[in-house]
């Protein structure tokens, strides 16, 4: 997959063994909007094409022994290499369960650069040789481990996707979203104001702005007291 534009706010390329998995979700919704709008520039580069080995291997046994096979450095430094030879990247960003947690504050930070490279770990992880000196950057999408760095590259594309500027129509819409401000947004309603008894609250049909603001608020902190605690930790007093 090859998207191109000659406008952009921002380029990922992205290192994989299986390029195929992205073209669901990047053929879809937020991203492939972004990319159409020519705000988003998405390379993927099959981590195969950069090994000298007859059977396009790119993984090896790991010295000392032990379970499972690990990516190996040259193809890995083939390909950086040759993207550097190119353009100056912000960021080399490797997929990994032990890396940093994303979140907001680290998907608004990265919105705000130009060129980013997403390295999708897999098997036991890369050569620690990698992490050493290519990898600027390490992150994991949660607590847990899935079978690739796919995944959570597309998780993470589709985050910074839609913090690009002219990419929602509605400007304040992903502002207002989750964990923009440490808390979890508030509960939101639609028509019909009445649904077999179940009613939209009042305050929301009132069209006082001011207290339909201080409403949100509240709910907000409310659902973030029940429900995640720990992030009122980071509100400044």
């Amino acid at each position: 997959m090859h998207v191109f534009s000659y406008f952009y706010h921002m380029r990922i390329d992205i290192i994989t063994l299986f390029p195929g998995m992205f073209s669901g979700p990047f053929d879809q919704s937020i991203v492939k909007r972004a990319v159409e709008k020519g705000l988003l520039e998405i390379h993927l580069h099959d981590l195969r094409d950069y090994t000298a080995d007859k059977y396009r291997s790119v993984d090896d046994y790991p010295y000392g022994g032990g379970a499972g096979m690990v990516l190996m450095i040259e193809p890995i430094a083939k390909c950086l290499d040759h993207l550097k030879s190119e353009r100056l990247y912000d960021e080399v960003i490797y997929l990994t369960p032990d890396g940093q947690l994303y979140d907001q504050k680290v998907a608004n930070h990265l919105s705000t650069l130009q060129n980013l490279v997403l390295l999708c770990g897999h098997y036991k992880g890369v050569d620690e040789r990698v992490r050493e000196h290519f990898i600027t950057r390490e992150i994991s999408i949660g607590n847990y481990v899935i079978s690739g760095g796919e995944l959570a590259a597309a998780v993470v594309t589709d985050s910074l996707a839609r913090l690009i500027p002219g990419v929602i129509g509605d400007e304040t819409s992903a502002l207002s979203d989750s964990f923009q401000d440490d808390l979890l947004s508030p509960p939101v309603y639609t028509r019909p104001a009445n649904y077999k008894g179940w009613k939209v609250p009042e305050i929301l049909l009132s069209g006082h702005e001011q207290k339909i603001r201080e409403w949100r608020l509240e709910q907000s902190l409310k659902r973030t007291i029940e429900r995640r605690p720990g992030l009122m930790e980071n509100i400044d007093e």
